[in-house]
């Protein structure tokens, strides 16, 4: 596992105050009165984490030309007096949850599996004919289904080939199943060209209709540059084909289930406004709560836009040394993750024509964001979670690319899905140079392993509040005797729950309880207002939550599922470890 340390935060508060509301970028939080306002539909604007949006929403009027990072309000000016800690495990992937500190934030990498690709072009479908060989999900999705206890795969069959459909036990070994006509080609969608295909496993759906599908043809085959959304009750049969909005190409979607929202990541151009020569490829943000009588969005060229630029590359990004062209965003991509939304931001730092001329795929890298609110992203550095090989012969040599639903949850690990093209060598000046045997990979990483907080030393939380009765800890601390303590408002420790009571943990587990002598819960302490303070004599923190039983179920999102689970959120804590392999 590759290691970035970050920063050390001093900020050695004594209990839980508050920082200072600071506003460093434009914020939209700020234009508006305090205080929840009604959404669209009546809903509140109050989050399962105490964060309270603007009555603008989406915001509108960010610059499309400011490179500085996304302005983050749940840091500063937004930051919730009390943070409800019922969803899910809670990440230190910014310093939303953290009052005071002096342990070092740590980032980690993912590691590639040594067995990729674990997917890639050998059916007929997938080699033969016109169009260059390759099977992939760009960006499609994949899926655990509980029901039928598979993982569930929506691919392109080719390069701008047709939609196809696999499955998988345990990730790895796919199956190429015979649908209508005796291949695994999805028929219902078979004369439409996949460009931009996401398909979403709809968890929440009540009427049957579980599969959510936006479909955006190349340019060639889409004219109006709009795509389609449809349903589907099987992943298979796919009906109320419906027109999207204007969109460009490699335009993308995903599901919000924290505030039940369908987003479209589209892709910027001249017709929405936000493509120029100055900024290359960037993002415009539109949700729905119905994703087919609610994906006719309108772009800036069209008067009123209910469409608004989203986000850019920043200037934290770097170009390439090699290549040397200003990083662009080339997509962004998202999942519910425990207690946030989990983002691919994919960072191209390359150009059609340069890597047509140098005979290899174009050059892309997938970089983790984090949100809390849905809308703006953290990123906790700006090095890159996936690289592009960047070596010839490598399956995964450049266009590194997401996959729809990013990850699954396999025990102790998050398998994280990702695309790459080996391109074909000695055709230089051709495009089979840059989409030829597109495949699948997966990179490996530590359940909740995005960052740690390292070393010796304590941190205290924000005030918070939770109805659950055990508290849970991810730690790597064989040597460290973790503690843990319970303190009120003005810092002082609740009889009972004090540093000397607790029972030292010295392990390395993603699932640790906490416990005290002579308290046998967290009971007496629900729905009050405390704060947290844990000390570590060394090692490594990702995470803490409490759970509802000495199971320790989060009640958080599992992104795309995974074996043991029996939906998207995580309501089976240890019953779902040892469900499945674990590989490296």
């Amino acid at each position: 596992m590759i290691c970035c340390v970050l920063s050390a935060s001093l900020m050695a508060l004594p209990g839980c105050e508050k920082k200072p509301k600071v506003n460093p970028w434009y914020n939209p939080y700020e234009e508006e009165e305090p205080g929840p306002q009604p959404g669209p539909g009546g809903d509140e604007k109050t989050l399962y984490n105490g964060i309270v949006l603007p009555q603008q929403w989406p915001p509108s009027g960010i610059s499309s030309t400011d490179d500085n990072p996304m302005s983050c309000p749940w840091l500063t000016s937004a930051h919730p007096d009390v943070i409800p800690i019922d969803v899910g495990r809670q990440l230190f992937v910014d310093d939303f949850l953290i009052a005071g500190t002096d342990l070092v934030r740590t980032s980690h990498r993912p590691v590639k599996y040594s067995g990729n690709p674990v997917f890639k072009a050998e059916s007929a479908a997938e080699t033969t004919g016109s169009g260059f060989a390759g099977a992939a999900p760009k960006d499609g999705g994949i899926w655990w289904d509980p029901d039928e206890q598979l993982f569930k795969m929506w691919y392109e069959a080719k390069w701008l080939g047709s939609m196809a459909y696999a499955t998988s036990v345990d990730g790895l070994q796919w199956k190429r199943p015979a649908l209508s006509g005796g291949s695994n080609i999805i028929n219902s969608v078979s004369d439409l060209k996949g460009n931009s295909v996401s398909v979403v496993l709809d968890y929440d759906a009540a009427d049957g209709w579980r599969y959510k599908m936006f479909f955006r043809q190349p340019n060639a085959q889409q004219a109006d540059f709009k795509g389609y959304t449809m349903v589907s009750k099987d992943g298979i049969n796919w009906v109320s084909r419906t027109k999207t909005g204007y969109c460009g190409d490699r335009s993308t979607m995903f599901y919000n289930p924290f505030r039940k929202k369908w987003v479209f990541s589209l892709r910027s151009d001249d017709k929405m406004g936000g493509y120029n020569s100055r900024i290359g490829r960037a993002r415009f943000y539109y949700e729905t709560s119905d994703i087919i009588s609610g994906a006719s969005w309108t772009c800036p060229s069209e008067g009123k836009a209910d469409a608004v630029f989203w986000c850019r590359a920043t200037k934290y990004d770097q170009p390439d040394k090699n290549i040397n062209i200003a990083p662009q965003l080339y997509n962004v991509n998202a999942v519910a993750y425990e207690s946030l939304m989990l983002g691919w931001h994919q960072i191209l730092v390359d150009e059609n024509d340069v890597a047509m001329a140098a005979g290899r795929p174009k050059v892309t890298d997938l970089k983790f964001a984090f949100s809390r609110d849905g809308f703006n992203w953290y990123r906790s550095d700006y090095d890159n979670a996936i690289s592009s090989a960047r070596v010839s012969g490598a399956w995964d040599r450049g266009y590194v690319q997401s996959v729809g639903g990013l990850c699954a949850v396999m025990g102790n690990q998050l398998w994280l899905w990702y695309i790459g093209f080996a391109g074909t060598t000695g055709r230089e000046g051709e495009s089979a140079s840059l989409h030829s045997n597109m495949a699948l990979g997966l990179a490996v990483l530590r359940r909740d392993g995005f960052v740690s907080m390292d070393g010796k030393g304590s941190l205290t939380t924000y005030p918070v509040t939770f109805k659950g009765k055990y508290l849970f800890v991810n730690i790597n601390c064989p040597y460290g005797n973790f503690t843990a303590e319970v303190l009120d408002e003005k810092g002082n420790v609740v009889p009972g729950f004090e540093k000397e009571k607790c029972k030292p943990l010295n392990v390395d587990s993603t699932i640790a309880q906490v416990q005290w002598d002579g308290k046998s819960d967290l009971s007496s302490l629900s729905e009050k207002k405390v704060c947290l303070r844990f000390s570590q004599d060394s090692g490594e923190f990702y995470s803490f939550w409490v759970s509802g039983s000495t199971n320790g179920e989060s009640n958080g999102y599992v992104a795309g599922g995974g074996p043991g689970f029996t939906g998207n959120i995580d309501t089976q804590g240890l019953n779902a470890y040892g469900k499945t392999l674990e590989i490296h």
